[in-house]
């Protein structure tokens, strides 16, 4: 959920992501669909979204969700605000691949695509090595997967956006997702050989044009890139807005900044992780019991002013539904989750470069904890260079509040795009991006 894709409806974070339920249309044949050149030389790219829509994307991080008018031009909104820009777009015939973007006229960019099917332990997963147009060797960056149930093919903007500045992009549906067979799961070794096999495919495919290879991996894919990494080794490993903590402890981390967000002390604080360990009881036993233990904490601290305010990563599933659509809706979401893992001793092994890129503030993956451990990680000489964007949120999203307190994404921040394009094509970051806050290991 970033310039990747931003979720079709409303996330769960980095454990469960969105469960979106996208129309079956075939959106891959919507000829509108691509990345665009405009006259003053910049790109916008054109993706598709939910209802009918599609979405535009700025490099700047930019953005606007699209809606057709009766003239058949297109409306833009700000952000995911729903409030007009005031931008108008329109598109061509399909032959003429051109687009009128808000005053600027602009012309399709050509991709090298190559659709494929490619097996990972038995499992036929649905793929695309989308390459610039030119034959000298090119970085290659394989997107690996938060944990979203949709169709990464479709979505992911970065197959465009990334093949624009001479970058290679592989882009798969992870399993039980899009046009991949097997069943959706959160088994981080399972998703992990599967993006080893992904990695195979890209440089199977590319051949001699396969440069630098490595892997970008957002949100629950910040667990898996890396233990990816150790299976086959890369060249680099980028995380957006993951995590170096456990699921349970990024749970706990956003049920306590739930609390003192909001002016709560230590007392409340150790009340709502009461609340927290019922949950956890719950998936443990993969809903099948603990629910009588979540009902005695309810019963204790619901009527308290603080307990509504508990959302946490997953435990507001448990508290906002009815028992029985636990039970059942609870398995089929969490399927394979290791509440416990302890991403670490990959990371303490792990001597692959790696960027991390965090939002200063994230509710849905609090990141305090995970910068301090990167940071001695760096200080014991791991090749790891961190950047905080100190004013977004997971997706490194910036926001607008709404009167009632929640949080409206206008666009992502100036710089990430850019920090990762250059990541990637020069194994550095050397300047300044954006309101970013860098800290360069000394390899």
């Amino acid at each position: 959920m970033n310039f990747v894709v931003r979720s079709l409806v409303v996330g769960v974070g980095a454990v469960l992501g969105c469960c979106a339920i996208v129309n079956a249309t075939d959106i891959t044949s919507d000829c509108r669909i691509g990345i665009y050149r405009l006259s003053d030389n910049s790109d916008v790219d054109i993706a598709p979204s939910d209802e009918g829509r599609l979405r535009w994307r700025r490099k700047d991080g930019t953005s606007g969700a699209l809606s057709r008018n009766p003239d058949g031009s297109w409306s833009s909104t700000l952000g995911w605000t729903g409030r007009s820009d005031g931008k108008r777009v329109s598109f061509s015939e399909c032959d003429a691949g051109e687009i009128h973007f808000d005053g600027l006229q602009g012309k399709r960019i050509a991709l090298d695509v190559t659709q494929t099917r490619f097996q990972s332990g038995g499992i036929d997963l649905a793929g695309r090595l989308v390459m610039p147009i030119e034959l000298r060797p090119v970085p290659i960056v394989v997107l690996v997967h938060g944990s979203e149930q949709f169709s990464a093919r479709d979505f992911y903007a970065l197959q465009r956006l990334f093949p624009s500045e001479g970058i290679g992009v592989f882009v798969y549906d992870k399993r039980g997702t899009g046009a991949s067979g097997g069943e959706y799961s959160h088994d981080y070794g399972l998703l992990a050989k599967d993006a080893v096999a992904a990695l195979h495919e890209a440089q199977r495919l590319a051949g001699s044009r396969a440069g630098r290879i490595g892997y970008y991996g957002t949100s629950q894919g910040g667990w898996v890139a890396p233990l990816a990494a150790t299976i086959a080794p890369v060249d680099f490993v980028i995380v957006g807005y993951g995590l170096a903590v456990s699921p349970l402890e990024e749970d706990r981390a956003a049920i306590a900044l739930d609390m003192t967000r909001r002016g709560y002390g230590p007392d409340v604080v150790t009340k709502a992780l009461e609340v927290g360990d019922a949950t956890e009881a719950i998936l443990v036993s993969n809903f099948k019991s603990g629910f009588d233990g979540l009902d005695a904490v309810r019963a204790k601290y619901g009527n308290e002013p603080w307990f509504k305010h508990v959302h946490g990563n997953f435990t507001f599933f448990m508290l906002e539904l009815p028992e029985s659509e636990v039970r059942e809706r609870g398995p089929k979401m969490f399927p394979g989750v290791s509440l416990h893992y302890d991403p670490m001793p990959v990371l303490r092994g792990l001597s692959t470069p790696q960027l991390w890129i965090l939002g200063g503030d994230d509710l849905d993956a609090p990141s305090a904890e995970t910068v301090r451990r990167l940071h001695a990680l760096a200080a014991s000489g791991k090749p790891i260079d961190i950047a905080i964007f100190p004013r977004a949120e997971h997706g490194i999203f910036e926001y607008e509040t709404a009167a009632d307190g929640t949080r409206l994404s206008t666009r992502n921040s100036e710089g990430y795009f850019a920090m990762m394009r250059d990541y990637i094509l020069e194994g550095r970051l050397w300047r300044v991006y954006g309101s970013s806050i860098l800290h360069v290991s000394s390899r």
